[in-house]
């Protein structure tokens, strides 16, 4: 961590991985300490810089949260820690709350307790479930599966505790982020780099259902430095702002722009349709309104990013989920084979 002890001090906890790691990056050039707590699940501790202070662990351990917050004088929190497989959220309930609401919580008891100066967290557009898109921050609420709710449940427990406690906090509701440094080993989340990984490895590629869901996949350098510079901005402060592209493809779309990038042309598997809302896109009026963003990189120039740092790094092993807590209609491409 960087020794100039005027610099504001920063926690982001999931700072080893995909998002965290380039949210890292963009606080260490505006001149932040930098504090990454990561229990290395998903991430990677060679994707954290050496002038940060890297702690492993998890945001479910209270006394760890409250053992940091006491030793290095927090004055930012930048929450993005999660297990953020929306699927298999609906099978992993307990795991999903545990880590995705309860650690939540302990950061945010932290937070009132030592008074930090602004709480960032990195919500989902899963708080609009299967709500007509484009959908702005007056659509309401209503998650449709167990990693949504969760969301949706920290956002609300941060507007009690500015409420009662005056803990300001920014929400962003980001969506299908993708680019370097994302796990492409990981089978139940994260599109993009499935779809790449399955290249490499030379499988057909596996669409749930007919491949006609909309997403707009949002490249990381469209999100990142924007997160980063939100504290900066006191009018952001105890407001909520989707982030994101405003390109719509299909997973279909999805997949003949990785084919053309990574200049192949794969077979696709077509699996049974799972429980997922069909569109879901965003509208940013608010958030271009605020933070006055740069254009937006196109999918297919961030694919071509994507493929230079996939293709440097190599394919992953695709694990199974260990703890699944229901069996019952789990899709068979994600049942542990024994």
């Amino acid at each position: 961590m960087t020794k100039n002890s005027n610099n504001p001090v920063s926690l982001v906890t999931g700072g080893a991985g995909f998002i965290g790691s380039h949210l890292v990056d963009e606080l260490l050039k505006l001149n932040h300490r930098v504090v990454v707590l990561d229990d290395l699940s998903g991430g990677s501790q060679s994707n954290v810089p050496l002038e940060t202070q890297f702690i492993l662990g998890s945001i479910t351990d209270k006394k760890l949260v409250n053992k940091l917050f006491e030793k290095f004088k927090i004055d930012y929190v930048f929450h993005l820690a999660a297990y953020a497989a929306e699927g298999l959220s609906h099978f992993i309930r307990r795991f999903n709350y545990q880590n995705n609401l309860i650690g939540s919580v302990n950061l945010i008891n932290a937070s009132i307790n030592y008074e930090v100066k602004c709480f960032v967290f990195t919500s989902s557009i899963a708080v609009y479930g299967d709500a007509e898109s484009p959908m702005n921050e007056e659509t309401t609420p209503s998650p449709m599966d167990p990693y949504g709710i969760a969301k949706y449940a920290v956002e609300l427990d941060l507007k009690n505790a500015h409420s009662l406690f005056g803990l300001n906090s920014i929400v962003f509701r980001p969506h299908n982020v993708y680019g370097s440094r994302q796990n492409i080993g990981d089978k139940y989340r994260n599109v993009a780099g499935i779809f790449m990984n399955q290249v490499l490895k030379g499988e057909d590629l596996t669409v749930f259902g007919d491949g006609n869901q909309s997403r707009a996949f949002t490249h990381i350098d469209d999100v990142a430095p924007y997160i980063a510079k939100s504290i900066e901005n006191k009018g952001a402060y105890n407001q909520s702002f989707n982030i994101g592209s405003d390109e719509v493809h299909t997973v279909n779309e999805l997949a003949k722009a990785i084919s053309e990038v990574m200049e192949t042309n794969p077979s696709i598997n077509h699996l049974e349709q799972r429980e997922e809302a069909v569109h879901a896109f965003s509208d940013h009026s608010k958030f271009n309104s605020m933070f006055k963003p740069k254009e937006s990189v196109s999918l297919i120039d961030g694919l071509r990013e994507m493929y230079l740092w996939v293709k440097e790094h190599g394919s992953k092993e695709t694990p199974s989920f260990g703890n699944i807590e229901i069996e019952k209609n789990l899709p068979n491409s994600w049942k542990t084979k024994i």
